[in-house]
Order: structure tokens, then sequence, then C-alpha cells
């Protein structure tokens, strides 16, 4: 059988484990043809000190060309961290121009976390999120992102209402499957499956720790799990016991992300 192909649009660190030196071996290793469109190329991630940044943005648009020319399609398309507005109208060229009949399409906002955006994101950057998620088949925002997306005040404490009423508000704006990652409350963390007018919470360990890259992580085995045919339950399931299983593994001097390329080699 075929290899699946997919595209992963968000930005390379070359030092730091998350967003494509994380989606690119997780996918790959899964057994799916793995293309890559980075949106900028850091020295390393924003947890270091400092960091270089270069903006390829003006580049994808004779990327684009070129792989039109050479009849490229792609069967499933993950996004992670665009960091720019105008790469919303890119990415939107990308699903008109590039996908192969069914191809599903799996946004990961990535924009904010803790009730707070990034830096560099505002208000507009979101705007421009809320409409993309119009074209995709699976969202995984967090609760801060949900909150930004539907413009409802973030609560640091909450319970299964709120989240209900978050999905619910989602639903309005995507035909999208809404499953919203990092859901903690009552000493518990998981992720609220939103789909065909009902949810659940599929729960799991709540470790003491925090660490980086850990919902590009999420994202990657989740979707690499949705193309060999799992529903989104069992996704849910794996992608959860990846992450967890890496940050149990990593040194706690290990500050910029998790060893999951220790936990790749079993699975």
């Amino acid at each position: 059988m075929k290899s699946k192909r997919i595209l992963t649009m968000q930005d390379l660190s070359c030092v730091g484990q998350c967003s494509l030196t994380v989606a690119l071996p997780i996918l790959s290793r899964y057994g799916i043809e793995t293309c890559v469109l980075p949106t900028a190329v850091l020295s390393n991630h924003t947890m270091f000190k400092g960091w270089s940044y270069l903006d390829l943005t003006p580049e994808i648009p004779a990327i684009y060309e070129n792989w039109k020319n050479n009849g490229i399609k792609f069967d499933a398309f993950l996004l992670g961290y665009l960091g720019k507005s105008e790469l919303m109208e890119l990415a939107e060229k990308c699903f008109d121009e590039f996908s192969a009949d069914g191809a599903p399409v799996i946004i990961d906002p990535v924009f904010g976390d803790n009730g707070k955006l990034y830096g560099g994101f505002d208000l507009d950057y979101v705007a421009a999120m809320r409409k993309l998620i119009r074209r995709a088949d699976i969202i995984l925002p967090n609760v801060t992102e949900a909150c930004f997306l539907t413009e409802t005040e973030y609560r640091q404490d909450y319970d299964g209402n709120f989240i209900n009423l978050l999905a619910e508000k989602l639903a309005k704006l995507t035909n999208a499957e809404i499953i919203i990652t990092g859901v903690e409350y009552g000493g518990k963390i998981g992720e609220y499956i939103h789909g065909k007018g009902k949810g659940e919470i599929i729960w799991h360990e709540l470790l003491p720790v925090k660490k980086h890259g850990t919902g590009d992580i999420f994202a990657s085995v989740f979707t690499a799990n949705y193309l060999m045919g799992e529903g989104v339950h069992k996704c849910c399931l794996a992608a959860a016991k990846f992450v967890t299983d890496s940050i149990q593994i990593t040194d706690g001097e290990h500050f910029y992300g998790v060893n999951f390329e220790k936990i790749l080699k079993k699975s």
C-alpha cells in the first residue's frame, strides 16, 4: 500500500526540540512520507536567552510554483507555529492547490498559553487564525487559545462546564472536530473531545513539571495515529502517553524540551 504524504507547515529551530524538529522525525517514524514547509529558521527556539530569526515567507510563492510544476499533492496537512498573519492566506492557497482528494487539515493554533499570547502575537493574528480554522478537519487548541479564538475571558480556575462552553463556541466558528488540549482541573490533565454535538474528556496523569515542545509532540503523534486510521479517542491516548513517557525520561536539567527521541526509538 502506498504510504501517505503529509505536509507540515511550521517554523524550524536549528537547536531545540519543537516544531519541525519534532514533527519530521515523529511522523516519519510512523511510516508517513513527511514533507516540510518551514515558515522561518531560528538559530534556536525562544526559551534560550537569545536567537536569530530568518523569515521565509517571501520564498513560499516560489516553492508553490515549483510544486505546481512538479505536480506535487499532499494527502494531509499539519499546521503548527506559523508566526505571521500573512501565512494564513498562504496556507489556504496551499490547501486549494496541493490537496489530494479528501486530504484532512489538522491545525494546532500555537499562539498562547496560561491566559496570555506568546511574544510577537496580537489580536490581528488571532483573528486570522479564527478564519483559518474554518478550513480545518481537526483543531487542537489549548485552553488559552480556545479562549482567544472565541473571545472568552480566560479563567485560571475552571470546570467541565466552562470547557464545554468553549467547545460549543468553537463549533460555531468551524465544522472541524474540536480537541481542547491541556484541560486541567481536579488534579488531572486531559483532552476535551467535542464532535457530533457531544463531548468527552480523556484524563491522564498530571505530572509536576512543564516542558517546552510537548504540544508539538502531542500534535505530531496524534496526527500520525490519525493517518493510520485510528479514531480521535485512541489518537489522544497514544499522544498523551508518548508525551508523558517523554517527560518522565527527561533529565530535570534539560530545560529546552524533552528527550522524545528515546521514546521514539522504543515505539
